[in-house]
């Protein structure tokens, strides 16, 4: 009798451990959440909801160690990639409207072609971006924008005082020039932590096309680094000028450039235009919307 009653305690305490067992388990659905980490659940212009390919990469840090972050969305090979704030505070709003083509993308997933990934890195100098009090990891107003010359100037560069757009290895040189000034481009090409870390990502991904978003003069302009225009740099500006509305130029000569960004894009034979938005505002959002639009396009098998 005894022995029964043992055995029937027994039995009792295992089914209660495996009651308790199957309840604390994750359900199938919870284990495909944790497997796909890159869906995110977003709203679409009707109201729909719909999953997004979307996921991050830190690609590097600052002079004052922020995250340089580049998002991603769609799963293709063929990478589209779009950088703003190179000049950090200075040129706030090509922060901004990298922050609006990131809403749009999450918002009209459907339209990424499934060759296509698009790749947004919103804030390359997030130092000078933080030095006019603006976030540096998410969107922000532009009312809370300080309208200090000086301070918006100093913006420009870097936590050492470089001019990004100046360290890069086309032409490069200490002293650079920016209209009139002298500026600093580092003490060696990719001497600064933020081009570097672009140099990293553009060496292990090898995008197929580059659009880097500067103020202000308003038009597109191509690249090359004495090696010629390219095919693809030709398409990727006429396609993206042709759409926005802005003027398609075949290079930039309001004074000389060096250590440019897109020209050592160029040459190392990837496609890339810089797109100089009109003023120090304003996003133009229309045009550069109904400009990525194209490109989506253009490059879909």
């Amino acid at each position: 009798m005894k022995n029964t009653i043992i055995i029937f305690l027994v039995i009792i305490v295992v089914g209660l451990g495996v009651y308790l067992l199957i309840q604390n388990s994750p359900s199938s659905s919870d284990l495909d959440l944790k497997q796909d980490q890159n869906l995110t659940a977003t709203t679409t212009e009707t109201g729909e909801t719909q999953l997004v390919d979307k996921s991050k990469t830190i690609i590097g840090t600052s002079v004052e160690k922020r995250d340089i972050i580049a998002y991603h969305y769609g799963t293709g090979n063929t990478e589209i990639l779009l950088i703003g704030g190179i000049h950090g505070g200075y040129s706030w709003n090509t922060a901004l409207v990298a922050y609006e083509t990131m809403d749009y993308l999450e918002k009209a997933s459907s339209t990424i072609p499934a060759n296509v990934r698009v790749t947004v890195i919103p804030v390359l100098n997030p130092d000078g971006l933080a030095k006019i009090g603006a976030s540096t990891t998410a969107s922000f107003s532009p009312s809370n924008i300080s309208s200090n010359s000086a301070l918006l100037t100093s913006a420009r560069f870097n936590s050492h005082n470089v001019d990004l757009n100046r360290n890069f290895d086309c032409d490069w040189q200490a002293a650079g020039t920016w209209q009139n000034k002298t500026v600093s481009g580092g003490s060696g090409a990719f001497s600064e932590p933020e081009s570097q870390a672009l140099k990293n990502y553009i060496e292990k991904n090898h995008p197929t096309a580059v659009v880097v978003w500067y103020s202000a003069a308003g038009g597109v302009y191509a690249s090359n680094c004495h090696n010629g225009i390219s095919t693809g740099t030709r398409a990727l500006t006429k396609t993206y000028a042709d759409v926005s509305g802005y003027k398609a130029y075949e290079n930039f000569d309001f004074y000389e450039i060096t250590g440019d960004m897109v020209n050592w894009l160029a040459k190392n034979d990837i496609a890339a235009i810089s797109v100089l938005l009109s003023n120090h505002t304003d996003t133009e959002w229309a045009k550069n919307k109904a400009a990525i639009g194209a490109l989506l396009k253009y490059y879909a098998k």
